[in-house]
């Protein structure tokens, strides 16, 4: 039975893959930890691949849990990588994120303002129905707030230009977060937010088994 490691998005944990079905694979929900003061991005996929075990499993990311998952993958041998709403490399994210982390106008942003859910949150992350407006609030309510900084620094400041050769990158047209013009992806989702994890179940899920089972 195929192994998958899955990595949650920024803050978020299992709750935003209820509407997909992973039955038939033997599926683990990597835990975000607290990072420790100063760590990289790489020191912290270091310690999160304790949490992995198995042999050649095969990594599948959201947003930041991608870029995670990128990073992992550096480290360890893997089947396939499969990123959703994520970047490959740091030329997948567009270019005024780089600008802002180059000029460190992310740290201006304080931690409260980015847990707060409202309608411009709503609209970011693509999410128009009471049910995953009140999931949305309560993830972004749960987010530690030293975590989500530090996250969005990294994200902000990503240098990686390797190019893992096993990655398949599904992403939504509509993703007004990462935007599909800058993604490069190789699967698209039509009408597709941040979010179409929640929203766009059915179709992604579609994609998601096409490429497990190949």
């Amino acid at each position: 039975m195929k192994q998958l490691y899955i990595f949650s998005g920024l803050g978020a944990d299992e709750r935003v893959f209820q509407h997909l079905d992973f039955s038939g694979f033997a599926t683990t929900f990597v835990r975000w930890q607290l990072p420790i003061e100063a760590e990289t991005i790489e020191q912290y996929a270091q310690r999160i691949t304790r949490q992995l075990s198995a042999p050649k499993p095969i990594l599948i990311g959201v947003s930041f849990g991608g870029i995670m998952a990128i990073e992992i993958a550096k480290l360890i041998d893997s089947e396939k990588v499969i990123l959703i709403s994520s970047a490959k490399t740091k030329q997948d994210l567009p270019i005024y994120y780089r600008l802002a982390g180059a000029m460190g106008l992310h740290n201006l942003l304080p931690a409260t303002l980015l847990k707060q859910a409202n309608f411009i949150t709503n609209w970011l992350f693509g999410v128009s129905s009471p049910a995953h407006k009140r999931l949305l609030k309560q993830i972004l309510q749960d987010t530690d707030p030293v975590f989500l900084k530090w996250a969005i620094d990294k994200i902000a400041r990503w240098h990686n230009q390797v190019r893992i050769a096993n990655v398949v990158h599904i992403h939504g047209t509509n993703d007004h977060i990462l935007p599909f013009s800058s993604a490069h992806s190789s699967r698209a989702i039509a009408g597709g937010g941040h979010l179409m994890v929640l929203n766009k179940a059915e179709e992604l899920g579609i994609v998601l088994h096409q490429e497990l089972r190949t």
